[in-house]
């Protein structure tokens, strides 16, 4: 088969379409012809040398895809050949045929396209682990989603709103109107804005329930500022820097918060296996019947991965990157 292989740690000129042994099915797998991936943070990451894949797991990149079930391995029910399906992945979306445990798998709801499926799985799944399994959302509370025009961002703007929650989002100034237009109840310029401010604003000096950061150490005192009374931090990712300087932790038993960090990458098979059969019993109906939808921004043709990683560099995007893998 071919794949999008890196050639040496570096930028997205390193990226290149070559061949590849053809996966070989498990027991309790089954093999997917691949029809689209979408790009993430961690793609990048790893293609720099800086996030390598866990143990066991292929170097070739792609945490996500959707295509169609062409073999299925022994022990395998509830799949058959010819099944639309996506899948939350440890890596390897960025290749025309990939073997997945059938455990992971959600299969396509009518009126699905691959495109809008392989959008899905690592951003939604991310941000309802996130929500509700670490930060215990409930009806009514508040959520500072920052990057909220990240495609997780975009994933949990909804997913807070079918909890009943008000998502107040950070974002650069000319995407705030799409995001309203997701459920965003106020949208906050990171760039002009003091956002702890803004959410003491929002919510009458009461601050926010739960955070979900993507930015890191800059951003943490002002997290603290934003949160509510035995409210709860989920830090996602580093992204402005990892590293925090001379900050006071007094805020954090003051108000008894919370602070989680977390990878869905690193976790065990175990852990995936009942969170996507979680998503898939809580969250996944309400695909079927479009009251939550995912969020695509463009879509690239395979050969040139590059440019869709540079954009993604660029952070323009307004949900996912996606891209359509060749024949």
């Amino acid at each position: 088969m071919k794949a999008i292989t890196v050639q040496a740690p570096g930028d997205a000129s390193q990226l290149q379409i070559t061949e590849v042994p053809d996966p070989v099915v498990g027991p309790g797998q089954v093999l997917v012809y691949v029809a689209a991936t979408a790009l993430n943070r961690a793609d990048i990451l790893q293609r720099e040398g800086k996030y390598p894949p866990p143990p066991g797991v292929t170097e070739i990149l792609g945490l996500e895809m959707a295509g169609t079930v062409i073999e299925i391995g022994e022990g395998v029910s509830g799949f058959e050949v010819g099944d639309n399906v996506c899948a939350l992945l440890g890596g390897g979306g960025y290749a025309q045929l990939i073997a997945v445990s059938a455990d992971m798998l959600l299969k396509l709801p009518e009126r699905l396209s691959f495109t809008k499926a392989a959008a899905i799985p690592e951003a939604f799944i991310t941000a309802f682990q996130a929500l509700h399994k670490i930060a215990g959302l409930q009806k009514g509370e508040t959520v500072l989603i920052h990057a909220g025009a990240s495609g997780v961002g975009t994933a949990a703007i909804q997913l807070a709103k079918l909890a009943g929650a008000v998502p107040i989002v950070t974002a650069s100034g000319i995407k705030h109107q799409p995001l309203q237009d997701l459920g965003a109840q106020r949208c906050i310029d990171y760039r002009s804005e003091d956002f702890a401010e803004a959410v003491l604003d929002e919510t009458q000096g009461k601050g926010a329930n739960v955070v979900l950061d993507f930015v890191g150490g800059s951003y943490l005192e002002k997290n603290f500022r934003a949160l509510a009374l035995d409210g709860r931090l989920v830090s996602l990712a580093a992204l402005g820097g990892a590293r925090v300087e001379s900050i006071s932790l007094a805020p954090l038993l003051r108000k008894r918060l919370q602070l989680t960090g977390t990878t869905l990458r690193s976790r065990s098979p175990e852990y995936k296996r009942q969170l996507v059969a979680d998503f898939r019993t809580q969250i996944w109906p309400h695909f079927a019947d479009r009251s939550v939808r995912p969020v695509v921004d463009s879509i690239y043709d395979w050969e040139l991965v590059a440019d869709a990683h540079r954009y993604m560099e660029a952070n323009a995007n307004i949900g996912k990157i996606v891209l359509t893998i060749g024949e």
